[in-house]
């Protein structure tokens, strides 16, 4: 019993991310209705959200392993608990994005200490069943995120979406507060040295090439999340409730892509599947730029091929990446997902400006970026499979 309560605990701290965001996407077009403000302005509260998220999520690694996991975690949903509620009571955009600064300053502790508390709590054996349970809360908060954040909003109003993650935290930090302390041994490493190790982490110039190079692939995926609502629902005309079908579809592709690369990679050599995953997103990219756009389906089946795609190769390419590395995992696997969010967080900032046919742009971004990656994986594979 105190076995699944722990599990679910560690699931609801891994999902936060998605929750903190994907609920809060069908409320986007209302609000920029609501306040009279333009889709780049409304965008700066998904664009602050990430940018803070990223740079957090390299502080509290270290700050746990110095310190323990639970003050560190339970300061950090604190501070998202008190930040949903002032998102509730936000009467205008620039308080809007001053509160989803704080929270998602909040909200990564929660992703950076949930895994690393699985480490601390489970042997070895144990471990691979429970970040299986784990992975597919994750894969499915994405999905269910945007429709409860639209049934929240048929039922109510925006404000109670912010609410309902206020509430998640409260659970959340009753069961931080409820488990001991899951690390034994403290480090004594201090701020600087952490920076040293980061450095020396993107010194190896594999890592850092094939980085950078996998992160471009990200750009088509977060202008999706981006302006998904607004066109679907300003653009296309549907509810709240019903856009949330189409971007859990859309998520959908995301988790079906992993599965698909566990079951081929027994059979296909991972390097043929990493450069199909690659054109698979060149092509999406350039379906979505090529046909008309005149239903809702012009976005969402060529953007589920995209997403689909991208799912196929991040398994791969993500154990590729630390594979680079000989000592300093736990850092360069931040580096990591710092790197991949900054470089989303610039896609939704690009997204977010005055284009014409935003769709075109997301298709655009998938051609180039998934021509990028397949022209960098055909010159550079032997170097990284060997």
């Amino acid at each position: 019993m105190i076995v699944n309560r722990t599990i679910a605990l560690l699931a609801l701290l891994t999902a936060f991310p998605p929750l903190s965001t994907d609920m809060y996407l069908p409320a986007i077009p209302l609000l920029r209705q609501q306040w009279n403000q333009p889709l780049v302005m409304i965008n700066l509260t998904l664009v602050g959200f990430f940018v803070t998220y990223c740079l957090f999520i390299l502080v509290y690694g270290p700050v746990s392993d110095r310190f323990g996991r639970r003050r560190p975690l339970m300061t950090g949903i604190a501070i998202f608990i008190i930040a949903s509620v002032a998102c509730a009571l936000s009467n205008g955009i620039r308080m809007l994005i001053v509160a989803r600064v704080f929270q998602a300053a909040g909200a990564a502790s929660a992703s950076a200490l949930g895994l690393a508390m699985c480490k601390d709590l489970f042997d070895v054996r144990s471990r691979a069943q429970i970040m299986a349970h784990i992975a597919v809360i994750m894969a499915l908060a994405p999905m269910l995120a945007p429709i409860i954040g639209g049934w929240v909003l048929h039922w109510f109003s925006w404000p109670w979406i912010f609410i309902l993650q206020a509430v998640m935290g409260v659970v959340a930090f009753v069961g931080v507060y409820r488990l001991e302390e899951p690390l034994k041994f403290f480090s004594q490493v201090s701020a600087a040295n952490v920076l040293k190790v980061y450095y020396r982490v993107l010194k190896n110039r594999r890592f850092t090439g094939l980085m950078m190079a996998m992160s471009v692939l990200v750009f088509p995926f977060f202008a999706f999340i981006a302006v998904s609502s607004e066109i679907y629902i300003s653009d296309f005309g549907l509810s709240e409730r019903t856009f949330g079908y189409f971007f859990g579809f859309n998520a959908l592709a995301f988790m079906i892509g992993p599965l698909t690369f566990s079951y081929l990679s027994r059979r296909i050599s991972q390097k043929i599947l990493i450069a199909v995953a690659f054109a698979g997103i060149m092509a999406g990219g350039v379906w979505m730029v090529l046909i008309p756009h005149t239903s809702p389906w012009s976005l969402a089946l060529p953007m589920w091929f995209l997403s689909f795609s991208l799912g196929l190769c991040r398994p791969p390419t993500n154990s590729l990446i630390l594979e680079q590395v000989n000592r300093d995992t736990g850092s360069a696997s931040s580096l990591v997902i710092f790197t991949f969010m900054m470089i989303g967080s610039v896609s939704m900032g690009i997204i977010s400006l005055a284009w014409a046919d935003k769709i075109s742009v997301i298709g655009f971004m998938g051609a180039i970026s998934g021509a990028l990656a397949l022209i960098f994986w055909l010159r550079f594979s032997r170097v990284f499979m060997a």
